[in-house]
């Protein structure tokens, strides 16, 4: 049972020491952006718009036709103006063809009128602490970033649990952490109860 105990000890602290350096970054990155977040008004960044204007074959938008050439459109935006970001929306109306894209910190929309090509596109460029805000809360950011933020979100859970099993096993400490624990919790508690609307 001692061997087991010391053995428990031993690779708790080795996996909290070389986890926690594994995802620091990411952690600390979380940390920083979520203080950048709770306070908007004091890290808001200068949105930068460009406005720009050109023409598309007409016969991509197809004018009386229900089909367009969808990927032709948004392919030869990329191509003409270096649009960034995913795909968010494609709507086509009797008149004309609305192209939105979308990531982090980065909005660009195309509006086509559909007889003759011509086209106004407007791209909203928010900075960096907006795009690493967006990043933050996965906001258009894809699918393997938000299948990081379940990863870091684990990490940080395997890394709180392990520095319990350590505190458990540093015997001079162990009580005093332990109500420091739960002091902790209680606050929390009643800053929620208490000042939460």
């Amino acid at each position: 049972m001692h061997t087991l105990k010391r053995r428990l000890a031993k690779y708790s602290r080795w996996l909290h020491i070389y986890v926690s350096m594994t995802s620091f970054v990411i952690v600390l990155f979380f940390a920083v952006t979520g203080w950048t977040l709770n306070h908007p008004a004091a890290f808001a960044g200068h949105e930068r718009r460009t406005n720009v204007a050109g023409t598309l074959d007409p016969k991509l938008a197809a004018a009386g036709s229900t089909e367009v050439a969808r990927l032709e459109i948004v392919e030869a935006l990329r191509a003409a103006h270096r649009v960034g970001g995913a795909l968010s929306d494609f709507r086509i109306d009797e008149e004309q063809v609305s192209v939105a894209f979308k990531g982090p910190g980065y909005i660009a929309d195309a509006v086509i009128d559909r007889r003759t090509g011509k086209y106004e596109l407007t791209e909203s460029r928010l900075g960096l602490i907006a795009i690493a805000n967006d990043l933050h809360k996965g906001r258009d950011s894809g699918e393997v970033w938000k299948a990081l933020i379940d990863v870091s979100a684990g990490l940080l859970t395997f890394i709180s649990l392990t520095g319990l099993v350590l505190l458990y096993f540093i015997h001079k400490h162990r009580v005093a952490g332990f109500v420091l624990l739960l002091a902790g919790g209680a606050v929390t508690g009643a800053i929620i109860w208490a000042w939460v609307p």
